[in-house]
């Protein structure tokens, strides 16, 4: 039987839509089964500081279609050393919190897992990054939104690229990660995709253009995962100026424009559906673990095993990508 009495809920890390709906759901399943709820502004920075404030159902109404955090987010390096985390212990106890939920990416489950270790404190967390990067769930709350986003950016400079026989460079997010370059480049009906995760097997720009790009077409567009591997937009915008001077080339960087905006159905349905299931760990007595869906089906995956893996993309969709572009 769980011995949680009172949970503390926060997003940190980069926001990303959805979790709005995450902080809605994990707030009324917890009431729902007779667990109070406090909401911890700022993420760990606010949970240090003291930034604390008990939620009610209604705390959380009309959030579940609003873009970003209401808890707000905030990068905080001093949780990175062990006397602002005992800092942070502190004033769980002091709040009487017995279990926290952390909403995030990457950044944001190692900061847990180091935490809970620590402390033995239980901790669950949810994916909550745009990038899609974590291992262990096919899909992070926010990818889908982020995506759309994309696919609605790229659709309108294609009328340009049209217009004028450009050669568009597109930059999307996804640090480390090539899915949201990938899947946006298939849905956009880009003609390609330069992402990390094989930028160090070959050389993508020069298989693109020797591919037929000068040959069967006069405007084209690539999406770019932003990436120190890739170059990033600029980098490979500079080298085609060098290499292959004949196209007119344009870049574009959708930056924070795909953190935004009001999530998903998608989205919406994943993040209330993680959201109840962290209440379903804590009572099961599940701790260091983030919530992950797989083949549509709530997983527990342990805190190691979601950040120390990378999470493998799908090649056959490079192939797909490929075909269908030509």
């Amino acid at each position: 039987m769980s011995t949680v009495k009172c949970i503390g809920l926060l997003t940190s890390g980069g926001d990303a839509p959805g979790m709005n709906a995450a902080i809605r759901a994990v707030t009324r399943s917890a009431i729902y089964n007779g667990i109070r709820v406090k909401g911890i502004y700022r993420g760990y920075k606010g949970l240090m500081t003291g930034e604390i404030e008990e939620f009610k159902t209604q705390n959380v109404s009309n959030i579940i279609q609003r873009g970003g955090t209401m808890l707000k987010t905030a990068r905080c390096l001093e949780f990175k050393t062990p006397e602002g985390r005992k800092q942070a212990y502190d004033k769980l106890i002091e709040e009487e919190i017995d279990a926290l939920v952390t909403i995030g990416g990457d950044g944001t489950l190692t900061g847990a897992r180091i935490f809970a270790q620590e402390f033995n404190f239980p901790v669950v967390g949810l994916p909550g990054t745009i990038d899609n990067d974590l291992f262990g769930t096919d899909v992070t709350i926010g990818y889908d939104t982020a995506l759309n986003t994309i696919v609605e950016c790229v659709d309108k400079i294609r009328d340009t690229a049209n217009s004028h026989d450009r050669l568009f460079f597109i930059e999307v997010m996804g640090r480390d990660a090539g899915f949201l370059a990938l899947n946006g480049a298939i849905a956009a009906g880009a003609e390609a995709a330069i992402i990390p995760e094989i930028s160090l097997e070959k050389d993508q720009l020069s298989e693109m253009i020797d591919a037929g790009l000068r040959k069967s077409k006069n405007s084209s567009i690539v999406l770019v995962a932003e990436s120190e591997v890739t170059g990033g937009a600029l980098g490979v915008a500079e080298r085609v100026k060098n290499e292959y001077p004949e196209f007119d080339v344009r870049v574009t960087i959708l930056g924070h424009l795909q953190r935004g905006g009001s999530p998903s159905a998608q989205d919406r349905i994943l993040a209330t559906r993680m959201g109840a299931a962290a209440i379903d760990a804590l009572l099961e007595d599940q701790r260091n673990v983030m919530i992950g869906i797989q083949n549509d089906q709530i997983v527990y995956v342990p805190f190691s095993k979601a950040i120390k893996n990378d999470k493998p993309i799908n090649r056959d969709l490079l192939n797909i990508l490929r075909i269908s572009s030509i």
